[in-house]
């Protein structure tokens, strides 16, 4: 039987989608990170198998390109509904779709669902539920150390963890910089993902990302979440912001109770049939 995948992109921040439903392959870290490999592989941010499906809702895992589990990824869910909608699997404008990260309510705006808003869930600045180490509080402002250099640090959950630090001029080999420090400092037992943020306006704010698991990316939809989030409580911006990336921009809205909306686009690439030669080496990981 032939392995398919097909390719999205949303904003740069590019993924394939596995089908459990029509491919005969059990995923697990050695050919995830196999499939994933720029040189050896396809090459990706990541894999999102699914739909698999439930009595109430369909689910989605999401794996990052080194092998481990994302519990949710903004740009990966968006890229999903998609796969969903191309597929066949959902006719239906609105729809809920379970993540490790929870439970995620997705709203298409164009016939073709290519333009969508996600409801991300609750954020959290709470130690405990980031989680950050030390005792129960929120994280707002903190003093960490990264590499030696001292930052000042708001820690949120949207699902997944990220330290988010304002600054005045942000770029990708300064986020490079902290992250390899930051995703895996003490403070932070599960790892955590990482983005610089530039408020440019009461409505608009830039950012650089580090993710948990796969490094730079162009584009991050919880990390987008995650920065609007902490720009808000800070008093830096409004409730609603246009999140620029180098992928692109994301509408991101917060509100009253701190449940945040996502809006944005996402691109279908190609269908990939892999190698018989290929399929035989992923077997065998």
């Amino acid at each position: 039987m032939k392995i398919t995948l097909e390719r999205y992109h949303g904003l740069g921040n590019d993924y394939l989608v596995f089908d459990p439903n029509k491919n005969e392959l059990k995923l697990n870290k050695e050919n995830v990170e196999m499939l994933c490999n720029r040189n050896m592989g396809l090459g990706s941010d990541g894999i999102l198998e699914g739909p698999f499906i439930g009595e109430k809702h369909m689910s989605l895992k999401i794996w990052n390109p080194d092998g481990s589990i994302a519990e949710k990824s903004g740009n990966g869910v968006r890229i999903f509904a998609k796969y969903l909608k191309d597929a066949g699997y959902v006719q239906k404008k609105n729809y809920k779709l379970v993540t490790d990260g929870g439970l995620v309510e997705i709203t298409y705006l164009n016939e073709d669902g290519s333009r969508l808003r996600i409801s991300m869930g609750k954020m959290s600045f709470w130690s405990d539920e980031v989680p950050v180490t030390g005792e129960r509080r929120e994280v707002i402002n903190e003093d960490m150390v990264f590499g030696r250099t001292l930052y000042p640090v708001t820690c949120v959950s949207v699902g997944n963890p990220h330290c988010v630090i304002p600054m005045r001029e942000i770029s990708k080999p300064l986020v490079c910089k902290i992250g390899n420090y930051s995703e895996v400092a003490r403070y932070f037992p599960e790892r955590i993902n990482t983005e610089i943020m530039k408020v440019i306006d009461n409505n608009n704010i830039s950012i650089e990302t580090f993710e948990r698991g796969a490094g730079y990316t162009m584009a991050t939809g919880t990390g987008a979440c995650a920065a609007a989030g902490v720009a808000y409580k800070l008093g830096l911006t409004g409730n609603k912001v246009i999140v620029h990336m180098p992928g692109g921009e994301l509408q991101v809205e917060i509100d009253e109770n701190w449940d945040v909306y996502m809006t944005g686009e996402v691109f279908y690439v190609a269908k990939i049939c892999l190698s018989n030669e290929f399929v035989e080496k992923l077997r065998a990981l």
